[in-house]
């Protein structure tokens, strides 16, 4: 499977293959009829809140992609994001497409981590919340 970015004001073209749109709003400009997509997943996109957040504060990235992969890992997601995994495990090429301006720092490129496998959304009971718990207690045992 192979995950690739692209700006929704891209032309469509035959290689992109499953196109889906991760932002909560539809883009500006943009028709519903003209757009190529595949599937919308609107409950995919960070919160109001957290986007206008990200907004006023661009170079707090980190800070946007812990507060975004906690949203994730709520139930609302839960669905959304079951739906992008199985569009992912097709095993065709899989375009997630965006609206912002940034085309490195925005949550498209947070979901291609996730599906690439860098990070997972955190749950606090998998084997790395265990191995950083037990970490932790190490590190607290040495002092």
């Amino acid at each position: 499977m192979t995950v690739v970015l692209k700006r929704v004001y891209e032309p469509a073209a035959r290689t992109d293959g499953t196109r889906v749109l991760v932002d909560r709003l539809w883009p500006r400009g943009v028709a519903k009829a003209s757009a190529v997509l595949d599937e919308w997943l609107r409950d995919l996109a960070p919160s109001h809140e957290l986007r206008r957040w990200f907004h006023a504060r661009p170079d707090h990235w980190q800070d946007f992609r812990k507060k975004y992969l906690k949203e994730l890992s709520q139930a609302e997601a839960e669905d959304a994001l079951l739906q992008l995994y199985q569009l992912a495990n097709k095993k065709k090429r899989l375009t997630l497409l965006f609206a912002s301006k940034n085309e490195t720092r925005n949550n498209a490129v947070v979901l291609k981590e996730l599906l690439d496998g860098m990070r997972k959304p955190p749950t606090g009971t998998g084997p790395g919340a265990v191995y950083g718990m037990r970490k932790r207690e190490a590190a607290v045992r040495r002092r």
